[in-house]
């Protein structure tokens, strides 16, 4: 088994880190967004309801 340089491992935790970055982003960016996208399709679907309700009655 070949060990690594030390070189090697300061590498690999660099770019673990920089994933980690970026997913972190990524959570975090999906999480604020949660509320405008769940209030546009409350939305359409109140909108859906009110159409239906006034096509076919109660």
């Amino acid at each position: 088994m070949v060990r690594p340089f030390p070189r090697d491992l300061v590498w690999s935790a660099c770019m673990f880190a920089t994933g980690l970055t970026f997913f972190s982003v990524g959570a975090y960016l999906s999480y604020i967004n949660i509320a405008p996208q769940q209030a546009r399709a409350k939305a359409r679907s109140d909108m859906l309801r009110e159409y239906i309700r006034r096509k076919f009655g109660n």
